[in-house]
C-alpha cells in the first residue's frame, strides 16, 4: 500500500530573512517580526491586528518633505527637551508602527524599537496611494494608544498643506492648520512654524519622447 506523501515544514531560518513570509501563517506581533525579519532600507514593514504590512517607499515629493521638515522640526524639538526620528520602529502591544516622523520624550540611542508611550508626537505625509491610512487609520491607531499629537502633511495636487491635532478625550481635534502660502504655527508640543510651500522641491523635467533610430 502506497504510503501518503510528507511535506516537511519549512526549517526557521537561522538568522532573519524575508522568506519567513512564505511560510508563518500564525498572527503576527511587533516582537516576532522584529525577531524573524531583517531590517531594511528599503520597503516598511509593520504589523497591524496579526498582518505584516509592507509598502514601498514613497515618491518624491513625499522623500523630499520628509526630510526638510525633519531638519527643521529636530532643531525645534531638541529646544524643547524632545528627540526626532524618521521612520522610526514605534511598538504599540503586539503592532509595529513606522511612522514618517516620530518626536520622543527620551533619545532613542541605542534601541532598535521604542514603545508608543514615550511618543509626543507622531507625524505621516500623505502618500497618494495610501490616503485611508494616513488620512482617518493611523490617526485612530495612533490616539486609541494615546499619542498626544498627530502632524499631517499632505501633498495632493503639489499644495502643501499641514494639520495638527490634539488628543482631547481620546480623539484628535484640529488645532492648526496650513496651506501653501500662509503660515503653519504650532505652540504645543514646542513652538515651531513653516510656510508649507518650503517643503515642495522642484518638479521633474518632462521626460524625453522615444525615438526611433
Amino acid at each position: 500500500m502506497a504510503q501518503a506523501a510528507f511535506a516537511p515544514e519549512p526549517a526557521q531560518p537561522t538568522e532573519p530573512s524575508f522568506d519567513v513570509l512564505r511560510w508563518h501563517d500564525e498572527p503576527w506581533t511587533a516582537q516576532l517580526a522584529l525577531d524573524l525579519l531583517p531590517e531594511t532600507n528599503g520597503p516598511k514593514v509593520e504589523v497591524l491586528s496579526g498582518s505584516v504590512i509592507v509598502t514601498p517607499h514613497a515618491g518624491y515629493d513625499h522623500q523630499n518633505a520628509e526630510l526638510d521638515l525633519a531638519y527643521l522640526l529636530k532643531q525645534a524639538a531638541r529646544r524643547a527637551k524632545l528627540w526626532l526620528y524618521l521612520e522610526a520602529n514605534v511598538v504599540s502591544g503586539d503592532d509595529l508602527f513606522i511612522p514618517d516622523i516620530v518626536i520622543l520624550d527620551v533619545p532613542g540611542g541605542g534601541r532598535t524599537t521604542m514603545d508608543i508611550s514615550h511618543a509626543v508626537l507622531l507625524g505621516e505625509i500623505v502618500s497618494p496611494g495610501n490616503r485611508r491610512k494616513d488620512v482617518i487609520d493611523r490617526p485612530r491607531e495612533y490616539a486609541a494608544a494615546g499619542v498626544p499629537f498627530f502632524l499631517r502633511v499632505d501633498l495632493r495636487n503639489r499644495v502643501p498643506t499641514m494639520a495638527l491635532y490634539e488628543l482631547t478625550d481620546g480623539e484628535y481635534r484640529p488645532v492648526s492648520a496650513a496651506a501653501a502660502g500662509t503660515t503653519f504655527v504650532m505652540r504645543e508640543p514646542f513652538e515651531f512654524s513653516i510656510d508649507p510651500s518650503d517643503l515642495l522641491g522642484e518638479e521633474a523635467p518632462p521626460e524625453d519622447p522615444d525615438t526611433e533610430g
